[in-house]
């Protein structure tokens, strides 16, 4: 195994202020593991053991342009070596923060508002609450929702939970003589508390290499957890170890070793190499690193192509966005995965390393068949390049799915027409769920290239549809219902984009008028 001479052999991170150090330990054993049966924090709780539920969630605070930024994360499937150079919340560290023991506003908030029955969802919530406090100050109706839709609660029902969202700024305005209620927040000052974890987690950041050994409790195996601190030095560690496993956000690794129960021997982690987690911009692109958090891509993203707001806002749940990363996503390659659709319709290219050597390709090329993809051994994915949108270029991707929020689709389709007094000069369009792998509609592009953008055109177009795929029927959705609901999102997609009168999205999505009823 190669290691760095200078390279660090404990995991440290901070906890209720204090620099916790840890040696020995399992490349695989989760967050939510260690707190419950190692510091017997049974507050965290587990539900699905997958990211879904929200029962488990903690925060994390990390350094981030000068201030310590709070984010919730799913501790069932977060490993704890990856807490290395952060710092960690439970839901005990809101009690412990003040000398009197009283209670985070979000914590008084649920208590005043009735927002818990039987408890075991409580902590989560809470801890969702509290990132949602610190995150924002005035948060909208719309955040407020997004921001807990990671969070399942089987018997209060919502109403009462999310009107304590709404109270928690009024109790903590009241109570801003405590410290702990300014660690830190949006447009506050510094507060003494957080500076202080700032320089906390300054004098643990992960500047240099971290490599973690242990025998499997299973097997009596060697684990090795190897967290490179430079791209150099994961490209070096990749080729010494092409059969490891490459770590990002953990939201697919972790339910590989929570459901499938595997074991993973090595594993390389992504998450502390400062040049896979940047963004860059040119006029034409946005360059995204492989281990930028969803959050964070699809914030950026999102200034580009602010049409694509609502995908990113229904992608998984806030835990899973903060947690996992679009390399990550993209490299994953699943056939239902709900970026790759649209980054493809895009024009979107990835940079593979390996080793010294590096090579960009389209990312429509990537994929060759069912989770198999043109990277060869020792390769890794390093950046992502999305173009900007082009003179007269019109975007749109939709989501089939059961529910709104958390659900996997059973189409995902994304579409970009570019026109030119009414007729149709580059169109681009791909669809999830309708393969074996994301892919183009190839003959439905030829049926509109360079024709008017128009009723006879687009309806001929959706016959076209189905030359170009053969879906399967499974759980989510039979072949037919695929295909009838791919011809009708494009038919969508050219009812707002039609010159004449185009129908505003909102009149066309369910989920709105839902919404609105609900409210």
């Amino acid at each position: 195994m190669s290691q760095s001479s200078s390279g660090q052999t404990s995991l440290k991170f901070i906890l209720d202020g204090q620099v916790r150090q840890l040696s020995a330990v399992s490349a695989t054993q989760t967050v939510l593991t260690y707190l419950r049966e190692q510091l017997h924090r049974t507050g965290t709780k587990e539900g699905c053991a997958e990211g879904d539920c929200g029962a488990c969630t903690v925060v994390l605070g990390e350094l981030h342009e000068g201030r310590v930024r709070l984010r919730a994360v799913n501790a069932c499937i977060q490993f704890l070596p990856t807490l290395h150079g952060k710092a960690l919340f439970t839901v005990e560290s809101l009690k412990k923060a003040t000398a009197s023991g009283a209670l985070h506003p979000a914590q008084q908030a649920m208590v005043d508002e009735h927002g818990s029955q039987c408890g075991f969802c409580t902590p989560g919530f809470v801890m969702s609450l509290f990132a949602l406090y610190k995150g924002e100050t005035q948060p909208s109706k719309q955040q407020i929702h997004d921001h807990l839709s990671g969070n399942l609660c089987r018997c209060t029902g919502y109403k009462p939970i999310v009107r304590a969202a709404h109270i928690m700024y009024q109790m903590g305005a009241e109570r801003t003589e405590q410290e702990w209620f300014t660690l830190p927040g949006i447009g506050d000052a510094i507060s003494q508390q957080e500076q202080a974890l700032i320089e906390q987690l300054q004098s643990i950041t992960a500047k240099e290499s971290l490599t973690l050994e242990s025998q499997s409790p299973v097997t009596g195996q060697l684990q090795t957890y190897i967290a490179p601190a430079s791209i150099d030095e994961l490209a070096a560690q990749r080729l010494a170890h092409p059969q490891a496993t490459l770590l990002a956000g953990g939201t697919d690794v972790g339910l590989w070793v929570t459901k499938q129960h595997r074991l993973l021997d090595t594993v390389i982690y992504l998450g502390n190499v400062p040049e896979l987690k940047a963004i860059t911009e040119t006029d034409q692109a946005l360059t995204i690193g492989a281990g930028v958090s969803l959050s964070d891509a699809f914030a950026r993203m999102n200034t580009a192509y602010p049409e694509l707001g609502e995908l990113w806002r229904r992608f998984s749940s806030v835990q899973v966005r903060n947690a996992g990363t679009l390399g990550g996503n993209i490299a994953n390659g699943s056939p239902i995965g709900d970026s790759m659709p649209v980054l493809i319709t895009l024009g979107t290219r990835i940079t593979l390393r390996k080793g010294t050597a590096s090579r960009e390709i389209d990312l429509q090329d990537f994929y060759l068949d069912y989770q198999k993809k043109d990277m060869a051994e020792g390769e890794f994915v390093s950046h992502i390049h999305i173009p900007k949108p082009a003179a007269g270029q019109l975007t749109r991707s939709y989501k089939l799915s059961k529910r709104f929020d958390q659900d996997i689709s059973a189409v995902c389709a994304a579409f970009s027409v570019v026109l030119d007094e009414g007729k149709v000069q580059g169109i681009r369009i791909a669809y999830g769920g309708m393969a074996a792998t994301p892919k183009r509609a190839a003959r439905t592009e030829l049926a509109l290239l360079n024709q008017d953008w128009d009723e006879t055109t687009v309806r001929r177009a959706m016959q076209a549809l189905r030359l170009d795929f053969k879906p399967l029927s499974d759980m989510r959705a039979t072949s037919d219902y695929r295909l009838q609901g791919a011809e009708n999102l494009l038919y969508r997609f050219f009812l707002e984009t039609r010159s004449d009168a185009p129908v505003a999205a909102s009149s066309l999505n369910v989920f709105e008028f839902a919404e609105g009823f609900a409210s």
